[in-house]
């Protein structure tokens, strides 16, 4: 599997898991933001979908993490587990899926995270918390860490800011990520996109808990050795220290994922932390090798 890439993020082109734009307001500014990146990526037309499955298949990807998401409280959104278990299941075991699940809906939210795991066969949650409007350290955010706990399934929880003037940057702060895993040190966290503006500190929470993950998503890897983009301590700590805590992610269709790999492939780290980046630490993470 040396040449292998494993893209921790990626959203397949069918309507089921890409979701209403009606119900995609909160997410117009994103658009604007990433106008650039997105207008190299073929996302639309008769066959969009082949061409995807195309992509994949010339990088050799070992695996591709498709996540569904729950903010039907706050923003009417729904990808549904079942569509993102459907998808996985019917195009073969190259893709693999997290469940979504709306902390604020209490006990079903833990009810349904139990039924997608044990029953649709997803592997992971994805909080995706300025959707919610809930900080990372949020009370109603506790019960499903603890069901992610007991399940023993990594969450990915975003991390930095966003771009939704409809919610808040703040929710995303990785010190909050701190305090959570203080109370809850068995949580198996990747931390999702890296973080920026507050590097360094999703830096300190990596390096301080044993636990917690960072994923390269949703932000081009040439910017990790661009000067002065805030991004340089995660190639300088993950070529080092963290060499082992840092996942690929493209966040298809926000970027080309050969360009990104391309970039990943072009930064200046030793030859085995790239391999790490781009494959080794996600099949580690995500238990691909138990």
């Amino acid at each position: 599997m040396s040449n292998s890439i494993i893209d921790y993020g990626s959203t397949p082109p069918i309507p089921e898991l890409t979701g209403d734009p009606a119900d995609k307001g909160h997410l117009t500014n994103y658009r604007r933001v990433y106008e650039s990146s997105e207008s190299a990526v073929n996302k639309d037309g008769a066959n969009a979908l082949a061409d995807y499955f195309a992509m994949y298949d010339a990088l050799n990807a070992r695996k591709v993490v498709v996540k569904a998401r729950d903010v039907e409280t706050t923003f009417g959104l729904k990808i549904r587990n079942e569509d993102v278990a459907e998808f996985c299941a019917k195009h073969g075991d190259r893709f693999i899926g997290f469940a979504g699940v709306d902390p604020h809906k209490g006990m079903k939210a833990i009810n349904e995270l139990e039924f997608a795991i044990r029953e649709l066969g997803l592997c992971g949650l994805n909080i995706q918390g300025f959707e919610n409007k809930l900080a990372i350290n949020d009370p109603k955010l506790y019960p499903l860490y603890a069901e992610c706990i007991k399940l023993d399934i990594p969450v990915n929880i975003h991390t930095g800011a966003n771009f939704s003037t409809a919610s808040l940057m703040e929710y995303g702060r990785p010190a909050l990520l701190d305090e959570v895993m203080g109370h809850f040190p068995e949580l198996r966290v990747i931390a999702s996109p890296p973080g920026w503006p507050w590097i360094h500190e999703l830096v300190a929470v990596a390096w301080r808990h044993a636990n917690v993950c960072i994923a390269v998503a949703a932000v081009r890897p040439k910017y990790l050795a661009t000067p002065s983009s805030g991004y340089e301590p995660l190639l300088q700590f993950g070529n080092t220290v963290l060499q082992d805590k840092i996942l690929f992610g493209s966040a298809w269709p926000m970027q080309p994922v050969d360009r990104a790999v391309a970039e990943i492939e072009a930064l200046p780290l030793k030859e085995s932390v790239k391999r790490k980046w781009l494959h080794d630490n996600a099949a580690r993470i995500l238990g691909l090798d138990d």
